[in-house]
């Protein structure tokens, strides 16, 4: 009994440490599985692309006083292009057809496009409305055969990672139909590449940051209007968010470190035996509430 009595101490402390080893692997057993939850629930976020606008810069980063905007913008009177019912009506059924034909083509020849045709399809897009007009966006164009194969290296690297061990297997057995892989031969074919950075913040003449409202949905925006303009000019391209490839890419194009990609495009004509996905879009209504 005497003998009992002494070892009870050890019994109780024995206990403890095995019901603390029990909690801690069941603890850490849930925490693996929130993480593994999280991971998987959106696998393909690209770090990079964080809107600054949900990250408010420092206080000593950014010049309250001024913004570089001008404090009184003359206001000009507007005249607007005004049509008859008839008209809005062939107008818009004539653009919608035309826009309609737009497909994403990943089989891009490489016969030369005119320089003048690109420059034109991106003034375009920077007539996209932006916020407090701080014009958020750097298109950059490559044309330079060494850059465009360097890209393809580089995107195709992160791209078969993705595919193998990011993207999952929901995204991955999605894309199957589409029969796309890793393997980006239009980047090095197409006669040019369009890289769409978002510029988080811009620069002051005195080396304070200049806040860039809303940047991510306003060079979106512009992306649009992009795509609708190379479709108008008869030019074709196929929408790249490659993820994971934005700083290598940024470096490589000697880009800021404001500046974060959004989208890259290929751009050029179809190669004669291009083939797409027999696709069809939703109809109006189901895409269009009227309340």
């Amino acid at each position: 009994m005497a003998l009992f009595s002494s070892l009870t101490p050890v019994f109780i402390a024995i206990a403890c440490v095995l019901i603390g080893v029990i909690l801690k692997k069941t603890n850490g057993g849930k925490e693996k599985r929130d993480i593994k939850s999280k991971l998987s629930s959106r696998p393909w976020v690209d770090e990079d692309l964080k809107d600054g606008t949900d990250h408010p810069l420092d206080e000593e980063e950014v010049d309250e006083e001024w913004q570089g905007l001008e404090e009184n913008v003359a206001h000009v009177p507007f005249t607007a292009e005004r049509y008859s019912e008839a008209e809005m009506i062939k107008r818009s059924q004539a653009f919608y057809e035309l826009l309609n034909k737009r497909r994403s083509v990943r089989f891009l020849s490489d016969e030369p496009v005119p320089r003048e045709v690109i420059d034109n399809v991106i003034r375009t897009a920077g007539t996209s409305p932006s916020g407090a007009h701080t014009e958020p966006w750097t298109f950059v164009v490559v044309q330079d055969p060494y850059l465009k194969r360097k890209i393809r290296e580089i995107v195709e690297e992160e791209e078969e990672v993705n595919y193998k061990k990011r993207m999952g297997d929901r995204w991955v057995n999605d894309l199957k139909r589409l029969r796309t892989n890793w393997i980006k031969e239009y980047l090095d074919t197409a006669p040019y590449l369009i890289l769409i950075f978002k510029q988080v913040y811009g620069q002051l003449p005195n080396g304070k940051k200049k806040t860039h409202y809303y940047n991510e949905i306003s060079v979106s925006i512009a992306c649009g209007i992009l795509l609708a303009a190379l479709q108008n000019a008869g030019l074709y391209t196929v929408t790249s968010t490659p993820l994971n490839c934005g700083p290598q890419l940024r470096v490589l194009l000697q880009r800021p470190a404001n500046e974060k990609l959004l989208l890259l495009l290929p751009v050029g004509y179809p190669k004669k035996d291009a083939t797409v996905p027999a696709l069809t879009r939703k109809p109006l209504e189901d895409i269009m509430v009227v309340m």
